[in-house]
C-alpha cells in the first residue's frame, strides 16, 4: 500500500515553487544547480509545513512541464530529496514527501515552542506574552471560591456559565450593541469559536478572506473543506479595498466572509466607521455570512483621548444576523486562558450549541468563572491596561531595533495589535525564517499568512518581547538575512549549527 495520505497537486506545486523563485535571485548570490535549487524548494515548503508530509507529489514528467524544466531536472531533485530524507518512492505508487528519521513533523500553524524546549531560541513564531500580574493569580483565587455552586452540577454548559454570558452580554450593550445572554455562547478560546463557525459555515463552501490573514484561521478553514477566495488588502498603509470586497462579494458569493477589523493580523490595520458600514453592508446584499474576529480589539496602543475608537461592526447589523463576532481572552489577557466566545442571532447560538455535542461538549468551568471576574469587577480593565504598556513598549524596542540592524526592511507601524507585517528587503521571507533557526531567533514567513504562495518576501515580526532581547533578536535576524543574501537558494550550504 502507498504511505502517502493527500496528493498535491502539479499547479498547486508549481505556484508554491514559482513564488520562492521569484525571490532566490540574489545578485552576488552563489546560484546552486537547477535540480538542487528545485529539491531545496521542496524541502522547505516541507518543513514549513506548506506541504503535508505523506503528500504525493505529482510524477516528474507532469511537474517538468509544470516548471519549464526537463525531466532530468526534476529526477536528479528527487534523487537528492530521497537522499536527504525528505521523500520516498516506490515502483507503482509514486513519491511522496517526508521527514528524515529522528527530526519532528512540521506544524502547519503557528505554535509556540514548548518553554523546556526554547533554551537560547529567540520565539517569535507566537504573538503571545506572559500573563499579566496580579490580575491572573486574583482572577484565579476569585474562581475558586466561587466553584462550589458549579461543582455541585454536572459541570457540562454547553452554552457556557450563565454568570459569563450575562457578563459578555453586558460588555457588547456597553459598547453600543445591545446584547442578550441567548445571543452569547462561550468557547475554548477565539479558535474554538472558528472551529464551531467553520463546521456551520464553511466546510466545502467558499470563503472570502482578507489577503494576508492569519495563518492559523486560514489553515483551519483549509482543514474544514472552505475554499479560500483572497482579496487584497490595499498597498503602503495597509487597509481595506472596499471596490476588491463588493466585487469579490458580488461575483463570487462566497458563503462567510472572515475580517479582522480591528488591528488585523498580521498588518496591524485599523478599519474605521465608514469601511465596517460599506463592508456589512456588501456582505448583507451578497448574502455572505461576516465573520468578525475581535480578539485584538482591547490592544489600541495609539489612542488619543480626544478621538472615539470605530464603532464593532455589528453596530452596523441593523437586521442583527448577517454579522457574527469572535472573542477571546487568550491575546489581549493571556493565552493560557482559553475562553472565546461567539455572538450571533439566538438561531446561529442554537445551532452551534446543537453541534457541540459532537465537538468538546463545553469549556472548562473553572476559566469560565476567573474570566466572569475579571469582567464584572474591573479587573479586564486593570489587566488590560497594563497589558497595554507592556506592548507599547515592546513595540516601540522592536521597532527601534529593526530600524537599527536591518534599515531594508520596510514595515508600517501599526496602532495596536501585536504585530509588524514587514516586506524583507526583496529577499524570500521562507529562507529568511530557515536561516533564522540556526541564527537562534524563530518567526513566520510571509506565505503562512497568504493563499497560493503568496508573500514570500514577507515575514511577521510580533512585538513581544523588550529591551536587551529586543536587540538581540534584531542581532540574529540580520546574521540571517546575511545568509540567505550571500547563499541564496542553497539552503543546504548555510553553515550547519550557525549561531550569531
Amino acid at each position: 500500500m502507498p504511505e502517502w495520505t493527500s496528493t498535491v497537486g502539479t499547479g498547486q506545486l508549481a505556484r508554491l515553487l514559482t513564488s520562492q523563485e521569484r525571490y532566490e535571485r540574489t545578485p552576488g548570490a552563489r546560484r546552486a544547480p537547477a535540480y538542487r535549487t528545485l529539491a531545496d524548494g521542496v524541502r522547505l515548503l516541507v518543513l514549513e509545513g506548506r506541504v503535508p508530509v505523506g503528500a504525493r507529489l505529482p510524477a516528474e514528467r507532469e511537474l517538468a512541464g509544470a516548471l519549464s524544466v526537463s525531466r532530468t531536472t526534476v529526477a536528479a531533485a528527487f534523487d537528492a530529496l530521497r537522499s536527504d530524507g525528505f521523500l520516498e518512492s516506490r515502483r507503482g505508487a509514486g513519491s511522496w514527501t517526508a521527514v528524515p528519521a529522528g527530526r519532528p513533523l512540521p506544524a502547519r500553524g503557528l505554535e509556540p515552542l514548548p518553554p523546556e524546549a526554547v533554551g537560547s531560541m529567540i520565539d517569535l513564531g507566537c504573538a503571545a506574552l506572559p500573563a499579566p500580574e496580579p490580575w491572573l493569580t486574583r482572577a484565579c483565587q476569585a474562581a475558586l471560591a466561587a466553584l462550589p455552586p458549579a461543582a455541585l452540577t454536572h459541570g457540562d454548559f454547553p452554552a457556557g456559565l450563565p454568570a459569563l454570558r450575562q457578563a459578555l452580554a453586558d460588555r457588547y450593550t456597553a459598547r453600543g450593541v445591545p446584547t442578550m445572554p441567548e445571543q452569547i455562547m462561550v468557547t475554548t478560546g477565539a479558535m474554538g469559536a472558528m472551529a464551531a463557525l467553520c463546521r456551520m459555515f464553511a466546510s466545502g463552501e467558499r470563503v472570502a478572506v482578507e489577503h494576508p490573514s492569519y495563518a492559523n484561521v486560514l489553515q483551519l478553514m483549509r482543514d474544514t473543506g472552505a475554499r479560500l477566495v483572497p482579496v487584497p488588502m490595499t498597498e503602503g498603509a495597509p487597509g481595506w479595498d472596499l471596490a476588491a470586497w463588493r466585487r469579490t462579494l458580488t461575483e463570487a458569493a462566497p458563503r462567510m466572509a472572515y475580517v479582522v477589523a480591528d488591528f488585523h493580523n498580521p498588518t496591524g490595520a485599523l478599519a474605521d466607521d465608514d469601511q465596517r458600514r460599506e463592508l456589512v453592508a456588501a456582505a448583507r446584499a451578497a448574502g455572505t455570512v461576516l465573520v468578525v474576529d475581535e480578539t485584538m480589539v482591547d490592544l489600541a496602543l495609539d489612542e488619543e483621548p480626544a478621538r472615539q475608537p470605530p464603532r464593532p461592526m455589528s453596530a452596523f447589523d441593523h437586521g442583527g444576523a448577517g454579522v457574527i463576532t469572535v472573542g477571546s481572552a487568550s491575546k489581549t489577557f493571556w493565552a493560557g486562558l482559553r475562553i472565546g466566545w461567539v455572538r450571533a442571532a439566538p438561531e446561529v447560538i442554537r445551532g452551534l450549541i446543537s453541534r457541540r455535542a459532537y465537538a468538546d461538549l463545553g469549556s472548562p468551568v473553572l476559566e469560565q468563572l476567573a474570566v466572569a471576574w475579571l469582567l464584572t469587577s474591573g479587573g479586564w480593565e486593570g489587566a488590560i491596561e497594563q497589558r497595554r504598556d507592556e506592548v507599547r513598549a515592546s513595540r516601540d524596542d522592536v521597532v527601534r531595533a529593526l530600524r537599527e540592524h536591518l534599515p531594508s526592511w520596510e514595515f508600517t507601524v501599526p496602532a495596536g495589535g501585536l504585530t509588524l507585517w514587514v516586506r524583507a528587503g526583496g529577499l524570500s521571507g521562507s529562507r529568511i525564517a530557515e536561516a533564522g533557526e540556526r541564527c537562534g531567533v524563530r518567526l513566520p514567513s510571509g506565505p503562512r499568512f497568504g493563499v497560493g504562495g503568496a508573500f514570500e518576501g514577507y515575514v511577521r515580526v510580533p512585538f513581544t518581547v523588550r529591551g536587551p532581547v529586543a536587540e538581540q533578536a534584531a542581532v540574529r535576524l540580520a546574521a540571517a538575512v546575511d545568509l540567505v543574501a550571500r547563499h541564496g537558494a542553497q539552503g543546504q550550504d548555510l553553515p550547519p549549527g550557525y549561531t550569531s
